[in-house]
C-alpha cells in the first residue's frame, strides 16, 4: 500500500516545544511503523530553511519537503495563503510514477492541502485534526488565538474527507456535532514509545520534597495557573513546570513572568519551579523524578503527557476531559477531577502525595494500561485497517463477465 502523510507545517528542527511538535512526532512514528509493516510511505511537510534537501530517507519512509512559501519559519495563520499552492505541488508530484493509494492529512492545514491535491482523483482522504478550533474556542474563550479561517475550513474539510480520525471520545462527539456521520469517524488514540518511556532508568535530580510535575507549552490554556493556586492546599511539595522556551529565555517570556507573579501573590513562590524547554528524548527522566504528574489543560485531544507519564509508572491527576479522561482510569491509574475545580485539584494532590501505597498501585496499573492499549504498534495497526477500508470503498466494482453458453444444436426428428 502506498501512503502519503501530509503535514503542511515545517518540521520542528529548531523547536523543542510548541503546538506542532507533538503532531510531527506522531506523524514520524506512524510513518516508521507503517513502513515496518511493508508499506511504501512518504511524508510531506513544508521546507522552511534554504538549502534543506528536498528528499530524506528516514526509518524506512521518505520525507519530502515542499518548496512553498518563504524558506523561513512562519506562523500557522500566515500559511493559509500557501495551502492551494501546496496542494497543486502535491497533485503534480503524484501525477508521475508514484501516487498514493490513500492520503492522510494531519492538522487542519495539512488536511486542506491534501484534499486540494486529490480533488480530481479517486484517491481517498483520511484526516486527523489533532485539535479542533471550535473546541479550543469553547474551552479557551478570549484566550483562543487561532486564525479566523481555521474553523470554517475545518467544517469544509469534514465534508471533503472519506473518514476522520479522532484521538479521544470527546473529539468523536465534536466531529459528529460538526456534521460528520458517526460511521465516518474512527477513534484511533495516539501511541507511546514504551522503549523510551518506561519505569526503569535515570531520573532528573530532585530534593527531599514531594514533586508534582506539569508538562506543556507556556501559553494560556495549559492550566499551570490552576496548579499554582492549588499548591496552597497541597502542603510541603514542589511544583515543577516543564515546557515553553529554553530556560535562559524564561525571564523575557510573558507567560513565565505571569506565572511567577501569580506564585508570589499566592504565597507559593518557593514551591514553584519553571525549568523551560526539555528535549523530548529527555522527558522520561523528568517523569521518573515525579511523585505525581498533573495534567490540567483546558483542552487536550490526545492526552500525550498523561500517557507518557503512565508509561513511566507515575500516577496522573488530571482534568476529566479529552484524551486525559480516556487515558486515566479514575482510582486505577490516577485521579480525575472536574476541569477548573482548583480546590478539588489541590485536595486530590495532597491526599495522593500522602498515600505511598496508593501511588505505587496506580503506577503499576498505569504501566500495564499503556502497554496493553496505547502502543504505536496498536495505533499503526488500526490505521492500516482503516486505510484498507477506505481504499476498498473507493475501488470501482468490476462487473462480472458473463460467459456465453452455446446451446446444443438440436437434430431434426426423422419421420418414421
Amino acid at each position: 500500500m502506498r501512503v502519503g502523510l501530509v503535514c503542511a507545517h515545517a518540521g520542528p528542527s529548531r523547536q523543542v516545544d510548541g503546538p506542532t511538535v507533538g503532531t510531527h512526532q506522531h506523524i514520524a512514528r506512524v510513518a516508521a511503523e507503517l513502513a515496518g509493516r511493508g508499506h511504501d510511505v512518504r511524508v510531506y511537510e513544508r521546507r522552511d530553511e534554504p538549502g534543506q534537501p528536498e528528499c530524506v530517507e528516514l526509518d524506512g519512509y521518505r520525507l519530502e519537503r515542499v518548496p512553498v512559501g518563504p524558506p523561513s519559519p512562519i506562523p500557522t495563520a500566515e500559511l493559509v495563503p500557501y495551502v492551494s499552492e501546496f496542494g497543486r505541488w502535491l497533485a503534480e508530484r503524484w501525477s508521475g510514477d508514484w501516487a498514493p493509494d490513500v492520503v492522510h492529512g494531519h492538522y487542519w492545514i495539512g488536511g486542506v492541502a491534501a484534499a486540494h491535491a486529490v480533488r480530481e482523483t479517486d484517491i481517498p482522504v483520511v484526516q486527523t485534526f489533532h485539535s479542533l478550533g471550535v473546541e479550543q474556542l469553547r474551552h479557551l474563550g478570549q484566550q483562543y488565538n487561532g486564525p479566523g479561517e481555521r474553523i470554517p475550513l475545518e467544517r469544509a474539510l469534514t465534508r471533503a474527507v472519506d473518514i476522520a480520525v479522532a484521538q479521544c471520545n470527546d473529539e468523536v462527539d465534536e466531529l459528529t456535532r460538526m456534521g460528520l456521520q458517526r460511521t465516518s469517524v474512527a477513534m484511533v488514540p495516539t501511541g507511546v514509545d514504551t522503549g523510551q518511556f518506561h519505569p526503569d532508568g535515570e531520573a532528573a535530580p530532585r530534593d527531599q520534597r514531594a514533586r508534582i510535575l506539569s508538562v506543556g507549552g507556556l501559553s494560556p490554556g495549559h492550566g499551570q495557573e490552576d496548579l499554582i493556586r492549588a499548591m496552597r492546599l497541597v502542603g510541603d511539595a514542589e511544583l515543577v513546570i516543564a515546557g515553553g522556551p529554553p530556560a535562559e529565555q524564561l525571564a523575557d517570556h510573558a507567560e513565565a513572568r505571569r506565572l511567577w507573579e501569580l506564585a508570589e501573590r499566592t504565597g507559593v513562590a518557593d514551591q514553584v519551579k519553571l525549568v523551560g524547554a526539555v528535549p523530548h528524548d529527555q522527558m522520561a527522566t523528568w517523569y521518573r523524578s515525579a511523585d505525581v504528574v498533573a495534567c490540567t489543560p483546558r483542552y487536550s485531544s490526545a492526552g500525550r503527557v498523561s500517557l507518557e507519564a503512565m508509561a513511566c509508572g507515575v500516577p496522573v491527576v488530571g482534568y476529566a476531559m479529552g484524551g486525559i479522561a480516556d487515558a486515566v482510569v479514575d482510582e486505577v491509574t490516577g485521579k480525575l477531577v472536574p476541569p477548573g475545580d482548583v480546590r478539588t485539584l489541590g485536595v486530590t494532590l495532597r491526599r495522593l502525595l500522602a498515600d505511598n501505597a496508593g501511588r505505587f498501585a496506580y503506577g503499576h496499573a498505569a504501566v500495564d494500561r499503556v502497554r496493553c492499549s496505547y502502543t504505536w504498534e496498536r495505533t499503526a495497526g488500526a490505521l492500516e485497517r482503516l486505510y484498507e477500508r477506505v481504499i476498498g470503498r473507493r475501488k470501482p466494482v468490476e462487473k462480472p463477465v458473463e460467459k456465453s453458453v452455446e446451446k446444443p444444436v438440436e437434430k431434426p426428428v426423422e419421420a418414421a
